[in-house]
């Protein structure tokens, strides 16, 4: 492997050498270059800032998230940062269902810079705008705009939902579902300690409010909420939610207080709006994309860190291992990624997901008609019988 040479500064007739260079220091880009420096590679990270800047992005961590940090070594950083509550209750069919798993909520920027603070010094951390890239089958070129040169075996391109660096390797963007679904964040008055629950999840009630739920949950000391609405960001209800939201929330959800008191916002609102994306010409020699750099889902569904944690899994603890092993770096290596079952089955779902949440609460075939019918009867019935059996269990009175 190679070692890195911290002293050198690339030039063009010295350009310095590394095993891999990855582009973007987002939550997958610091996450590979641990996983791979821990495994002896010599890691290049260039990123943008010194410090990801603030980010509307994934606040909640599951559980199955946090066992995927756990494989790449980040699980002891990743808890001390976020805050920890025992499951949620979720209410729907004017009904609740409790459950225990534990989970995590924390701001995703604060997130990202903690792991990024965890990053060994063994690796080359640089702060820098890429100017030009040139791959090939061998070795993978990389130039920043203040003349330092890079050569790697392998590129990695994490850089979310930029597309700059795309452009430049000829990859192509296709909106699939744009403009999707809208997240709308914002803050409670009411501490933690005001409410009985450890985190909710209250959905939509109604087949045309175009409401898909609101989540609340603690970070730190505060309750955090997340809004998800298939509304578009130039809509007058837009407009309206960001200036007014106390009112939204009570014109669409009017149990949320009635259970639970008084909902006041602390702050303003954020509402970021949703494009599905996915990639073309993306299989090239000597490059691989990650994360929301390969495909972006609707955070609706939760997927999103799991799916970018899967494609860092399984490229630094499966493929690159494999691939070093060998000279080059073709097509054929990369494309072994893309199709890894794992990886394309945790795309697929993430995205098949993506596109039926939103079907069965605005689509009006037939064909969702009737699967509105059947989740409402099966939901209820599922209330019915989980009472019923309660009931049962219960101790007959003396």
């Amino acid at each position: 492997m190679v070692e890195p040479e911290l002293a050198i500064q690339g030039t063009e007739a010295q350009p310095i050498q590394t095993d891999v260079v990855i582009i973007g220091g987002g939550l997958a880009g610091a996450s590979a270059a641990i996983a791979l420096f821990r495994q002896g590679y010599g890691v290049t990270l260039i990123s943008s800032h010194e410090r990801h800047p603030p980010d509307f992005r994934a606040e909640k961590v599951a559980q199955t998230q946090m066992e995927l940090f756990e494989r790449i070594g980040l699980g002891d950083v990743v808890r001390a940062e976020v805050t920890a509550f025992d499951g949620v209750w979720l209410h729907r069919f004017g009904r609740f269902e409790r459950t225990t798993t534990p989970e995590y909520g924390g701001d995703y920027s604060d997130l990202v810079n903690t792991v990024r603070r965890a990053i060994p010094a063994g690796v080359r951390s640089i702060v820098g705008r890429v100017d030009d890239i040139a791959t090939s089958e061998n070795l993978q070129h990389v130039t920043l705009s203040d003349g330092r040169k890079f050569t790697a075996r392998l590129l990695i391109v994490a850089t979310g939902l930029g597309d700059t660096i795309r452009k430049k390797l000829g990859i192509e963007r296709d909106i699939i579902s744009p403009q999707h679904s809208l997240c709308c964040g914002f803050d409670l008055v009411q501490p933690r300690s005001h409410f009985p629950f450890p985190s909710l999840v209250w959905n939509g009630a109604k087949f045309n409010d175009r409401v898909s739920y609101l989540t609340l949950f603690p970070i730190g000391d505060k309750i955090r909420a997340n809004f998800f609405v298939y509304r578009t960001s130039s809509e007058e209800w837009t407009r309206t939610f960001r200036d007014q939201p106390a009112q939204g929330l009570r014109a669409v959800m009017p149990g949320l207080e009635r259970m639970f008191g008084e909902i006041t916002i602390a702050g303003p609102v954020i509402a970021r709006p949703i494009d599905l994306v996915q990639v073309h010409n993306h299989e090239q020699d000597g490059v691989v994309l990650i994360g929301d750099a390969f495909c972006v889902v609707c955070p609706i569904t939760g997927t999103g860190i799991e799916k970018a944690l899967t494609d860092v899994d399984r490229l630094c603890n499966t493929y690159i291992p494999r691939w070093f092993k060998s000279a080059g770096m073709s097509k054929a290596k990369i494309r072994e990624f893309y199709a890894d079952p794992i990886k394309t089955a945790r795309d697929a779902s993430a995205m098949k997901m993506s596109f039926d949440a939103k079907k069965i609460k605005t689509d009006l075939g037939m064909r969702w008609k009737l699967r509105r019918l059947r989740s409402n009867t099966l939901g209820r019935a599922r209330y019915v019988v989980r009472a019923t059996v309660k009931q049962l269990r219960s101790p007959a009175p003396k």
